[in-house]
């Protein structure tokens, strides 16, 4: 497989394109400013897009999935828990999303300056979602994403939100807002839970092979052997 990234101006979250046989590829979570590249980085490498995938539902790495999803024909998928998030992403950030009297909320100042207006946003009109009942340390099932070309595990992996996922493509691990390089997604924010982080830790992000090559939701990319010697957040 290969990985080819892009970098939103919003936020500097990370979007994915990964690309299986036959030029088919997914696009891992197109945030806000990138639809314009990702199809000129489509059409540049003649690749075929067979969904649109969410690593989780906050707005900086959602807000261009309706468009992309749009302008490719695939759905839009994310974990259950999340789903309801596509409905108003800068509402179910809380205060970050809440507009103040008289005044306009932080984040959509933050998408302002990035030349992103604020009102632009488009819900997905197709919406697939995964994650059945929860099994042990309320985490739904691994589920296994075949997707003509492109083949991915979606690891539950709350904590940050109620339906974080880690992607797993080979050796490669795109962990969202779950891990990042030297330390971890926040979970103060609404639908966080710290025991629910710790417990996705432990028995998520812990036992990926040392290995694994980790891109995460912002930042350098790392390894899971540099996050298990040197991530305070996984002693």
């Amino acid at each position: 497989m290969e990985f080819v990234e892009l970098v939103s101006p919003v936020l500097g979250a990370r979007c994915t394109l990964v690309v299986g046989d036959g030029g088919a590829c997914v696009v891992v979570d197109p945030g806000a400013g990138l639809a314009g590249e990702i199809a000129e980085t489509v059409a540049g490498r003649g690749l075929v897009v067979r969904a649109v995938l969410l690593t989780h539902g906050h707005a900086d790495h959602t807000w261009d999935a309706g468009e992309v999803a749009r302008r490719f024909d695939v759905p839009v998928m994310l974990h259950a828990a999340d789903a309801y998030r596509l409905a108003d992403p800068l509402g179910t950030l809380g205060m970050l999303g809440r507009a103040p009297a008289g005044g306009e909320a932080a984040l959509a100042q933050v998408l302002r300056q990035a030349g992103v207006d604020p009102s632009s946003y488009t819900p997905p009109s197709r919406v697939a979602t995964f994650g059945g009942a929860p099994g042990g340390h309320g985490r739904s099932p691994d589920e296994r994403l075949e997707l003509d070309g492109v083949t991915l595990v979606a690891r539950h992996a709350p904590g940050h939100t109620e339906g974080s996922t880690v992607y797993l493509a080979g050796d490669v691990a795109l962990t969202g807002d779950v891990l990042f390089a030297g330390t971890i997604g926040r979970t103060d924010l609404p639908g966080g839970d710290d025991r629910a982080m710790a417990t996705t830790l432990r028995d998520v992000v812990a036992v990926l092979p040392p290995d694994t090559r980790v891109l995460p939701g912002h930042g350098p990319a790392t390894t899971m052997a540099r996050e298990l010697h040197h991530n305070p957040y996984l002693q």
